[in-house]
């Protein structure tokens, strides 16, 4: 082929190419987003029937901006942590595998463009993970996670990116999951994959985009919190991507739980806070001239979602899965003779822990269990227990793994937990609890609040000790013996019982305690499934619950906070500043 003719085929490869391109004129594209759902598929509880936001809600606030901006210029995605947190999404993940999993088909049925995988979902562990994936691909929605790469081969193990088509524009969509994986989550439940950084891994991955796809507009979405922008969280790199991405018009951010908007001149970040109480909507707009994008620009903000208007033909669609659902969450699974109240757990010993700590030390071969109140403020009523209160007593699919820990850093790890959770008190005045008045972003009130997260609270069963609120850290917690009167020497080794989440580094206290999670196998003697059930097992064998004999003294131990006089009083007024009084 002589050079002319060479020439004459380019111009025309290129002209036919421009035909399937946009045309000159002026375009609007909107990008609605959702994240950290964590399974709020439906509008009503299963107990009570109380009103509440819900994907139902997410879809009457899409419909409409779908009918003021124009269907097809519309783009829907998720941001992860699609299959944690409700029993609906406890009951596709493990009871019902043979029907197609709830969330794919309502996404399919709202019409997401892309869904992003989150650190809960990967929780979920790898049957349920990899039905997702299979699910989605039947129904042609992408699932990404362009950061979880293969072992084997180096490549990515989910779907990285995908590219939409609208009106001769093309939108180029890439997603990816949290980078820190590995601090909270065992190895078991992401086998056969590592997770990157999202630096520089984001950059280099719409470099690449752009170079093949040349798309008219970027949208990133990672299940990351927004984060300080110092590039010191490996969680939450959301600003840190804000500041150094280039040729991304939205990034979109998660995982934190807090609603925020930033827009400036060339990118808008997006984070729609958790449970449906806001989509994130981003708007772009620009002209086209012979070819090329001329005059664009961006805006962001955050819809509230109504709880009361909802997309009544969605919720008879999936009437049949609800109704499955609440029927599973309210047979009756055993008797409970007291109430288990989840804050009295901030206070000191408590039946609900009192619980925790005594089926965690029933685990062979613990002789120690650590266990924090993992529901803020949640109340079991003494009576017939249904299965949805076991999702009170106990919300996470965590497994419990029973870990050889020295003595030392059994007691270096409490010093680290009550760190977090109590002030040293040199006054009458002082607060006990760590706790400060801020603005509640997800909700916008203004209350007092722990200042740290009170899931790492860790208490210790197994153990006779105090914690002196007049000592620093270090000098706090006084060991005295193991609940049955046996010594306990700092310089042994002992085993110990706690979540998976924990020995995997979830909340730092095992590196706190000096021991490193990324040789955690080498100190792991045995595991166990998932808590929830290990409760189930103990209901099916004994039908009741009896807190006041579960908690007995020879069996799990005892701690105190001391002085007494001044841990009564600076409780009670803190609690009440917390909860208000009861």
């Amino acid at each position: 082929m002589n050079v002319k003719t060479l020439a004459a085929s380019l111009a025309a490869c290129l002209a036919a190419a421009s035909c399937f391109g946009p045309k000159d004129g002026t375009y609007s594209i909107t990008l609605l987003t959702t994240n950290d759902i964590h399974g709020t598929y439906f509008d009503s509880t299963y107990v009570g029937g109380n009103v509440k936001k819900s994907l139902y809600g997410v879809k009457h606030v899409v419909d409409s901006v779908r009918a003021s901006d124009g269907a097809g210029n519309v783009i829907l995605v998720d941001a992860g942590d699609i299959v944690q947190g409700d029993n609906a999404a406890y009951y596709f993940n493990y009871v019902d595998t043979i029907t197609p999993h709830i969330y794919p088909r309502m996404a399919d049925y709202m019409g997401y463009d892309a869904v992003v995988l989150g650190n809960h979902d990967i929780e979920a562990g790898h049957p349920v993970y990899d039905r997702l994936d299979r699910d989605f691909k039947a129904i042609g929605i992408p699932l990404l996670a362009g950061n979880a790469i293969r072992n084997d081969d180096g490549k990515p193990y989910f779907q990285t990116k995908t590219i939409l088509k609208r009106d001769g524009l093309r939108i180029a969509v890439l997603g990816y999951d949290n980078a820190n994986i590995a601090g909270w989550l065992s190895e078991r439940l992401w086998s056969g994959m590592r997770f990157e950084s999202l630096i520089p891994l984001v950059q280099s991955d719409v470099d690449k985009v752009i170079a093949k796809e040349r798309p008219h507009v970027v949208i990133v979405a990672v299940h990351s919190g927004t984060g300080t922008g110092d590039g010191s969280q490996l969680e939450s790199q959301g600003l840190d991507l804000m500041k150094s991405l280039r040729g991304v018009d939205f990034l979109v951010c998660s995982h934190d739980h807090r609603p925020r908007v930033i827009q400036e001149d060339t990118i808008c970040l997006i984070n729609s806070g958790s449970h449906c109480r806001y989509v994130g909507k981003g708007k772009i707009e620009f002209s086209v001239e012979g070819g090329e994008i001329v005059g664009k620009s961006l805006s962001a903000a955050l819809i509230p979602v109504d709880a009361r208007k909802i997309d009544t033909l969605m919720a008879k669609e999936f009437h049949k899965d609800f109704a499955a659902v609440k029927a599973f969450s309210v047979r009756k699974v055993g008797e409970l003779k007291e109430d288990l109240v989840t804050r009295d757990a901030y206070k000191g010993m408590c039946g609900y822990l009192d619980l925790i700590h005594a089926l965690s030390l029933s685990r062979p071969p613990a002789r120690v269990s650590f266990a924090a109140p993992l529901t803020f403020n949640g109340t079991v009523k003494a009576g017939d227990i249904i299965y949805n209160d076991l999702f009170t007593i106990y919300p996470f699919e965590n497994q419990i793994y029973v870990v050889k820990m020295t003595g030392k850093e059994i007691k270096d790890y409490l010093e680290a937990s009550y760190d977090g959770w109590v002030n040293t008190v040199s006054g009458a005045d002082g607060h006990v609890l760590k706790i400060i008045p801020r603005d509640d972003p997800r909700t916008g009130s203004r209350s007092w609040s722990f200042s740290g997260r009170s899931y790492n609270f860790d208490s210790a069963g197994g153990l006779l000790y105090t914690v002196d609120l007049t000592k620093p850290r270090g000098e706090r917690v006084v060991i005295e013996s193991f609940a049955d009167g046996g010594p306990f020497d700092e310089a042994e080794t002992y085993n110990v019982a706690m979540t998976s989440y924990r020995a995997s580094g979830g909340g730092g206290l095992m590196s706190e305690a000096g021991v490193d999670t990324g040789k955690i196998d080498e100190r792991i003697v045995a595991t166990y499934p998932e808590f929830r059930e290990i409760l189930y097992e103990y209901l099916k064998e004994n039908q009741v619950i009896d807190p006041s004999s579960i908690g007995e003294k020879a069996g799990i131990g005892r701690w105190r906070f001391i002085p007494e006089d001044v841990a009564a009083r600076g409780l009670e007024r803190d609690m009440g500043l917390l909860f208000g009084k009861r």
